[in-house]
């Protein structure tokens, strides 16, 4: 097939009530760019009708993948959507759509230019938060001073869903990555410092869901404990091997 220029990948695990209104946003953005896409979606282990919905939408979309991955983890759905992917640009998309899709244009040229990641950013200068509970921003920004103090010191905010990837960067790094949880983020961006690859922060309009699968205290005990592996990883050899 031909490489389109832009891949949006949805990981997707028990979304069947947000993800057909996140598909319709993102179609009718893509509908009206000149440059060739297509979408991802991975459905990993879902309990309810997310898998049933994404193909039966794929029916009218044809530049819609649906891969359906057995084994659970977001880090382990966005590794697949990504490496399975065509673009020269492949853009992963949280299924909330937190962020309006018209933002993803900031991420790719002509906009931005000169880069190998591109992360979305509430802390970048000119992002704003809509409806975010206060505990909710402090909870947050307390967990990113833990990452920027053990791990990747310089970028203020890892966790954001929305990031996008030059061809060549996912084919590198994405072979290296070992974490298939909710801190996969980190270990991406650790891999790309650690290959001296440029990182942009974008900052984006984000809208806070209630909905959201994040659980501040639980997930930041599990990414303190990843990023002790993430290090043992880099010392014992584990990314050398995997390089």
């Amino acid at each position: 097939m031909n490489t389109p220029f832009l891949s949006i990948v949805i990981p997707a695990h028990n979304e069947e009530n947000r993800l057909p209104r996140t598909l319709e946003q993102v179609f009718s953005f893509l509908d009206l760019q000149e440059y060739t896409s297509e979408v991802v979606v991975v459905e990993n282990a879902s309990a309810d009708h997310t898998l049933e919905l994404a193909r039966e939408f794929s029916k009218s979309h044809p530049s819609l993948m649906v891969i359906h991955e057995e084994n659970k983890g977001k880090g382990n759905a966005v590794r697949r959507g990504m490496l399975e992917a065509h673009g020269e640009y492949r853009f992963i998309c949280d299924a909330d759509l937190s962020m309006p899709i018209e933002d993803l244009s900031k991420f790719l040229p002509p906009v931005l230019n000169d880069f190998d990641i591109a992360i979305g950013s509430r802390e970048a200068p000119g992002a704003v938060r809509y409806n975010e509970p206060p505990y909710r921003h402090i909870g947050g920004r307390v967990i990113n001073l833990v990452i920027r103090m053990l791990i990747l010191p310089g970028l203020n905010d890892t966790q954001c869903g929305f990031k996008c990837f030059r061809a060549e960067t996912t084919e590198s790094i994405f072979h290296q990555q070992t974490l298939m949880g909710w801190s996969f983020d980190i270990e991406l961006l650790y891999l790309a410092r650690r290959n001296k690859l440029k990182i942009d922060e974008i900052p984006i309009h984000w809208y806070f869901d209630p909905d959201s699968k994040v659980r501040a205290v639980r997930d930041a005990i599990r990414m303190i404990g990843d990023i002790f592996r993430i290090h043992r990883n880099a010392v014992t050899g584990v990314y050398d091997s995997q390089a």
